[in-house]
């Protein structure tokens, strides 16, 4: 391979390698350490969860929960799960009642104490769409071809470089011989 070439692939191996790697540690390294993922699907909680953001969450108890503190939470029977900001505590009757940074009014309904989740840590941008697209039937596939593909392209041309050496040393090899005869 020539040089310009063999810099250029090698240069689009490395980013695609490190894409992924990259990817897969920011899904797989924050589970290690007690922290859920979940994909911002609306526009609710922005300007602090833009949308397609991928929140990780700590598992918090109620006790720790105050107001003003944004809490994730199992929102209906269907389990779908939301993230709202604390704006009152019934302590008493077990209720956190919510509100979206970017909703006009207060959630229609409380949220148990035992639908807590717990508390966003932190978030990163544009991760969520990712991770819901990696949830999917096609998403798994299109990253198992794409990690595949991504091996490949790293160790292609040293597959090559092995594969041409045993021609290489048989021409050699012919050649030395009619030079002696």
């Amino acid at each position: 391979m020539k040089k310009p070439l063999k810099f250029l692939w090698n240069l689009v191996t490395g980013i695609l390698v490190a894409v992924v790697v990259l990817g897969a540690l920011a899904l797989a390294v924050p589970r290690l350490i007690g922290l859920r993922p979940f994909a911002v699907l609306s526009g609710s909680m922005e300007p602090t969860y833009h949308t397609g953001s991928l929140i990780y969450v700590r598992e918090t108890e109620p006790e720790q929960i105050e107001v003003g503190d944004p809490i994730t939470f199992v929102f209906n029977e269907d389990l779908v799960v939301a993230t709202h900001r604390v704006v009152r505590i019934d302590a008493e009757n077990q209720y956190f009642y919510t509100k979206g940074d970017a909703n006009d009014a207060e959630d229609p309904a409380p949220v148990y104490f035992k639908n807590l989740i717990g508390k966003p840590v932190f978030s990163l941008p544009l991760m969520g769409y990712v991770s819901a697209f990696l949830s999917t039937k096609q998403g798994i596939i299109i990253a198992a071809v794409v990690v595949i593909a991504v091996v490949l392209m790293a160790f292609l041309p040293d597959l090559l470089r092995k594969s041409k050496k045993p021609e290489q040393a048989a021409v050699s090899d012919s050649e030395s011989t009619e030079e002696k005869s």
